[in-house]
């Protein structure tokens, strides 16, 4: 019996080794990538690309899924062809990651060509990321969102902020350089706290004016600068709700494009179940209030063309899936249910 458990030990000790050797060969490839201009100009030439036009991605809808191609080198050429200085475009295109067999992806705006001859000829669709996230894959979302994060990130790092002069990228698109003052710029993401608020046995959601009719979400906000998350957290709360937190805890981050590249940091808090008057601030929100477990299990069963009441309102309806808001709400509604 012990041979036979030492020898089951040493194929799963094996294959986590295997995949652990993956993942940091994956990894070193990448940095590599990153820090050096010719090797990821080789690695161009067998690498496949993501296009964007306006920091919109393109998608190819198949009966009633949206998929996101991946067009090979070659594709990629033949659509640049036709342009002047074909290179100078490629030179464009940002490296967003690779696969397992090692075979880089590359995100490119062709924001200054025509929308719908590019439309035409690969018959598809230029899709507004917002709609984008909600209807393609779940492994594609985090993709599109850093891709259309980083190339935003450079249509507006093109200038260096003490010189004025042009700031030069690299290959992969990881940093921009001012070769005047010496100064390198990095991709960066600004800090979000989003909070789901609950008194014990109920939730506090929120709405803004911009939302869609009808949905409600989490409170959320940027942290301020020499704040922690805890501090951001009780800040946030009070300032919107008019409620002071007495416990909260860590739930999970997720990568959020807008409206800008943003860290989203998820947490529950609790309030005294004594002390839980609302005190909304109207500058922020539109609403504010206290949903009850059975609600919240009935809101999360609706789509946002839900039909609305005799009234004409809107029923209540959460972030989907996708959205680090609705895990923290499903978290919520499963400690409820323990």
């Amino acid at each position: 019996m012990a041979v036979v458990y030492q020898a089951l030990h040493r194929r799963v000790s094996s294959l986590v080794c295997r995949l652990h050797s993956t993942y940091v060969t994956k990894m070193r490839y990448l940095n590599r990538l990153k820090e050096d201009d010719n090797l990821c100009r080789q690695a161009q030439a067998s690498g496949t690309f993501y296009l964007f036009h306006n920091l919109s991605p393109f998608l190819q809808k198949v009966e009633k899924k949206y998929l996101v191609p991946q067009l090979s080198a070659a594709e990629m050429k033949r659509i640049l062809e036709k342009l002047p200085e074909p290179e100078r475009w490629l030179e464009k295109s940002v490296l967003i990651g690779c696969s397992e067999e090692h075979r880089p992806h590359f995100a490119l705006d062709l924001g200054a060509l025509d929308k719908s001859a590019i439309e035409s000829e690969l018959q598809g669709s230029f899709t507004d990321l917002r709609k984008a996230l909600f209807v393609v894959d779940g492994k594609d979302s985090p993709l599109l969102a850093s891709a259309q994060s980083l190339l935003r990130w450079h249509d507006s790092h093109q200038y260096c902020s003490k010189t004025g002069q042009p700031t030069q990228k690299n290959r992969a698109g990881s940093k921009r350089v001012c070769h005047a003052s010496g100064v390198t710029y990095y991709p960066q993401m600004s800090p979000v706290v989003i909070t789901l608020v609950s008194d014990g046995s109920r939730c506090l959601l929120a709405r803004q004016p911009s939302f869609p009719r009808g949905m409600f979400t989490a409170l959320s906000g940027f942290c301020d600068m020499g704040e922690n998350v805890e501090e951001t957290v009780r800040r946030e709360v009070a300032e919107e709700v008019g409620l002071e937190v007495e416990s909260l805890r860590y739930s999970a981050s997720q990568h959020w494009p807008f409206p800008s590249s943003s860290l989203m940091i998820a947490c529950h808090a609790l309030v005294g179940a004594q002390r839980t008057e609302i005190s909304m601030d109207s500058l922020e929100l539109e609403e504010a209030r206290w949903f009850g477990l059975e609600e919240i299990v009935e809101g999360l069963k609706r789509e946002p063309s839900s039909p609305k009441q005799d009234d004409g309102s809107s029923l209540p309806w959460f972030p989907p899936k996708q959205a680090i808001a609705h895990q923290l709400i499903r978290e919520w509604v499963q400690q409820q249910s323990a």
